[in-house]
């Protein structure tokens, strides 16, 4: 039967890889698929994992119907065994209503990658959306890491190193963003309570870490 299953982690745990992977391992079967993505790291239409691996894949845009895109691919004669769909985060609830039809009214399965939350600690709508429809949830193994060395739980937004908790929901970056650009960091929830970055950190001649003592 088919499945509309979401992978999910932090940044930096791997998802596009995995998702670049199934995509392999089908195509090498003799396969097709149609492979979404939003707002990739590498540009517009593309699929790209930080190995440096990359394919083509159809923009979803704002708006876009999932939907009707892969049912026109088929009623053209174009072959869909599967749907894979990258930054699923960034999809509006109704794009994922239609990624749950294309598994119920054509069976075909829809691998969406994405992650949970944004900087500020708060679901996507995709991925409250996907939470509420999916399957099956699948959390990646892959554990990235804060600069502490605990598991990263949160994704942090940096503006020149400094951890910022206002602004848009939606500000593309990436992990391997300069310094002075916007970007994003993976970091434990203890440190992403004390907006502390690893430039922050190392910057400080004492560590916030460190419990306060109070004189007697």
């Amino acid at each position: 039967m088919s499945e509309l299953v979401f992978f999910s982690g932090t940044m930096d745990c791997g998802k596009s890889t995995l998702a670049l992977q199934i995509g392999h391992n089908r195509s090498a079967r003799g396969l097709q698929g149609v492979i979404f993505t939003r707002d990739d790291r590498a540009g517009e239409g593309k699929l790209s994992s930080r190995l440096g691996l990359v394919t083509e894949a159809v923009e979803a845009d704002e708006g876009m119907d999932l939907y009707g895109y892969v049912v026109d691919q088929v009623s053209r004669g174009g072959r869909v065994d599967y749907v894979i769909v990258d930054e699923a985060q960034f999809l509006a609830p109704e794009q994922i209503d239609q990624l749950a039809r294309i598994v119920d009214d054509l069976d075909l399965d829809v691998f969406a990658f994405g992650i949970m939350t944004d900087f500020r600690t708060r679901l996507f709508p995709g991925s409250r959306r996907l939470i509420e429809l999916a399957d099956r949830l699948e959390t990646l193994q892959v554990e990235a890491m804060c600069w502490c060395g605990a598991r990263a739980t949160h994704n942090a937004r940096t503006v020149g190193g400094e951890m910022v908790v206002e602004g848009e929901q939606v500000v593309v970056g990436d992990v391997d963003r300069p310094a002075e650009a916007v970007g994003y960091e993976v970091l434990c929830r203890r440190h992403h309570r004390r907006h502390m970055t690893s430039a922050s950190a190392h910057a400080g001649a004492l560590s916030p870490d460190v419990l306060p003592v109070s004189s007697i």
